[in-house]
């Protein structure tokens, strides 16, 4: 790096990631130092680059939260250093969030900048409730309201009264322990106890909650709610004409806690689909997936690759960490030679036919066994030469099946990755999986059934936590917990990821 670097103000909106602009992500991708407090959305982290700097400056359990002087003097340092830094904020770096500190402080060390705007919180909030902040018919004018600085007060700064009387809608930033105050001083202004009000928490995320009361009724029914601080308060007529289907809230998995068990670089996607479908995600990575190969091995097999006629992917992850090493070797795909291709399931052929191949064999059912019986009655391997592409848990079964003495095909395995245990004890994950439970485990694989099985002293749930059923993607998978004396609530039809989560869906609804 050299000279001066640059400063990116940079707002990340309400919670939900998929909010965050496109220019945001396109910097935090970029820089070179991240600097950031509380994160609703930790997915944003995953898009730093790995050699960038990550500081976290919020409160932890041990320390206090930085002064802003401290995290000031972090910006211009690292700035002077020629990095490109990036400044994390909630909402919009320009709402609430002491934007124009930070810039003026920048503009004294001459240092150059850039604020990127965000989604303001409670206009999203709103929009997630499906409440229009504004009516020609009651109002044009919204009040954005922000009383989390005064928590440490002994009351409350902003005279509330003055707001009274006021005819547009009024949007607090706020903690709930401070609605018994705001509601008491707009009805002694003149407020009605009849105007409507509303109260969001974790506003865009799938855990939102919201709940809907009057001025009068409110803080009786906040003792019997669920509701926890901060949140954000909705007050005014507008309330009451929210549309009569919350879209957000109404998706089939909404209110719906489902843990995921893929290891962790892998499990984006089905973490993804659940979460369309409204559901809040508990990633526990019982597994992780590395690429780790024998060199020789590869290289005996690669000088020779064709005079294979068949190869066997037996997973995704072979897929993917086969071609890793196959791209080395060679710079053309025609390189594979003639050779047919066989998938042990959809998702695993998905996974082949990115890189534009046909796949000629996926069975019925996405196991080893029906895979060996399919290619044995349909093609007929004796004394073909067959590749079994796998990981360092071999398929010894499809191999032996195909190897026996009826069969006789002639087969070769490479092994291209290696499943691995981790160690979930001190993961945040796992504790909020110990003090919440969830309404479903889903298991993708036979590994993560038995890494389950082996950090249960590290997943025992509190009394109160909801207990979960457990879901299998398919037949093996399935075997597999039946083993170990863990019953299966339902097993999807197809092992894709897809009719997964319609199944997920399906027996949820069955125990309403």
């Amino acid at each position: 790096m050299f000279g001066i670097g640059k400063v990116y103000l940079i707002g990340i909106g309400p919670g939900d990631s998929n909010l965050v602009t496109l220019r945001a992500r396109k910097l935090i991708e970029m820089a070179d130092v991240i600097i950031y407090d509380h994160i609703a959305d930790p997915q944003i982290l995953e898009w730093t680059r790995s050699e960038a700097k990550i500081i976290f400056v919020g409160k932890t359990a041990d320390r206090n939260a930085f002064p802003q002087d401290d995290i000031q003097e972090l910006l211009v340092s690292h700035a002077k250093m020629g990095h490109q830094v990036v400044r994390l904020k909630n909402g919009d770096p320009s709402v609430f969030e002491c934007g124009e500190y930070v810039t003026k402080e920048l503009e004294i060390d001459k240092i150059p900048y850039e604020i990127v705007p965000g989604v303001t919180a409670a206009l999203a909030a709103a929009s997630y409730l499906g409440i229009s902040l504004s009516k020609h018919e009651h109002n044009s004018a919204i009040t954005l309201l922000d009383t989390r600085n005064d928590v440490q007060s002994e009351g409350l700064s902003i005279d509330f009264k003055q707001y009274a009387t006021y005819k547009g809608t009024l949007c607090f930033y706020s903690y709930i322990d401070q609605l018994p105050k705001i509601i008491k001083d707009l009805k002694e202004g003149g407020m009605s106890g009849d105007t409507p009000i509303a109260i969001i928490e974790s506003a865009t995320l799938n855990n939102q909650y919201s709940h809907y009361s009057t001025l009068g009724s409110i803080v009786s029914d906040i003792d019997s709610s669920r509701l926890d601080t901060p949140a954000i308060f909705i007050i005014g007529e507008v309330v009451s004409k929210q549309t009569k289907n919350n879209w957000f809230e109404s998706r089939p998995l909404y209110g719906k806690r489902i843990v995921v068990t893929r290891a962790r670089e892998q499990a984006g996607d089905l973490s993804n689909l659940l979460r369309d479908q409204g559901a809040d995600i508990i990633e526990l990575p019982f597994i992780s997936v590395e690429s780790k190969f024998d060199p020789k091995r590869v290289s005996e097999v690669f000088a020779g690759i064709a005079v294979y006629e068949w190869i066997i992917f037996t997973s995704a992850n072979g897929v993917q960490h086969f071609f890793e090493l196959f791209y080395k070797a060679f710079n053309d795909i025609r390189c594979l030679g003639p050779m047919r291709i066989a998938a042990v399931g959809a998702a695993t052929a998905r996974e082949i036919e990115k890189h534009k191949l046909m796949v000629d064999l996926v069975p019925a059912k996405a196991n080893s066994d029906t895979l060996a019986k399919e290619l044995i009655d349909n093609e007929g391997v004796e004394g073909v030469q067959i590749l079994v592409v796998t990981g360092n848990q071999n398929r010894d079964n499809l191999v032996k099946h195909l190897e026996s003495d009826d069969v006789r095909a002639i087969v070769d395995t490479l092994s291209v990755y290696s499943t691995n245990k981790t160690d979930l004890t001190l993961d945040p994950s796992a504790d909020r999986y110990r003090k919440l439970g969830a309404d479903a485990i889903l298991f993708t694989s036979s590994s993560a059934v038995k890494s389950f099985i082996d950090q249960q002293v590290n997943l025992t749930l509190i009394q109160e936590a909801k207990q979960p059923d457990f879901g299998s993607i398919g037949p093996l998978t399935t075997k597999t917990l039946k083993s170990l004396k863990l019953p299966v609530a339902f097993e999807s039809p197809k092992a894709i990821l897809e009719d997964f989560v319609v199944e997920t869906i399906t027996h949820l609804k069955r125990k309403l």
